[in-house]
């Protein structure tokens, strides 16, 4: 089943991707282009989201250590 969903799939956004970028291409073409596109933005999406993961770690840290900074400013270090 889902060789069947990735070709399905892969005719769909072969067949979207072709129209928008104004390209006529055969069937077997248009399939290919939509599959070999899935991956290729399958992986660069999930690279950008893990490193979007690293950041949104690193600025959720530096906003904890200065919200403890504060808190240590306005209660502790009087």
């Amino acid at each position: 089943m889902p060789i069947i969903a990735l070709i399905i799939i892969g005719a769909a956004a072969g067949f979207l991707a072709t129209r928008l970028m104004r390209l006529e291409t055969g069937i077997i073409t248009t399939v290919c282009i939509g599959m070999a596109g899935a991956l290729l933005g399958g992986l660069v999406l999930r690279g950008l989201l893990a490193v979007m993961g690293v950041m949104a770690g690193f600025i959720g840290a530096v906003l904890g250590a200065l919200l403890l900074i504060w808190l240590w400013q306005r209660y502790i270090g009087r």
